[in-house]
């Protein structure tokens, strides 16, 4: 699992509920299971998906589990509306985009 920019930092300031969730489901992916709740976000890019938690408010943690080398997590975030806000989506692609670079260099 590798995390990317300051998504790590992020889930750690999550509530411990959410956060202990979010081990939870990023666990299932490394034994690969699918999460209890998720669904692509092609908005961020192929491949993407989102884990969606439930814990005393709204979480959402986006990954890529396509590369074979590793899950990249990209970002994570509380969600406070119905519709995924455009800055969390921008963030998550930027992260995505260093991964891209960062796969093309090695």
């Amino acid at each position: 699992m590798i995390w990317v920019g300051t998504t790590l930092d992020r889930v750690r300031i999550f509530p411990e509920a959410a956060r202990r969730e979010a081990g939870h489901q990023l666990h299932r992916l490394q034994l690969s299971l699918e999460p209890s709740d998720w669904k692509p976000m092609s908005s961020v890019g192929p491949g993407v998906a989102e884990i969606r938690i439930h814990e005393r408010g709204e979480y959402r943690v986006l990954y890529v589990a396509k590369f074979p080398e590793a899950i990249y997590v990209l970002h994570a975030f509380a969600k406070k509306s119905q519709q995924t806000r455009q800055p969390e989506i921008e963030q998550a692609r930027r992260n995505l985009a260093e991964v891209l670079r960062h796969r093309q260099e090695e």
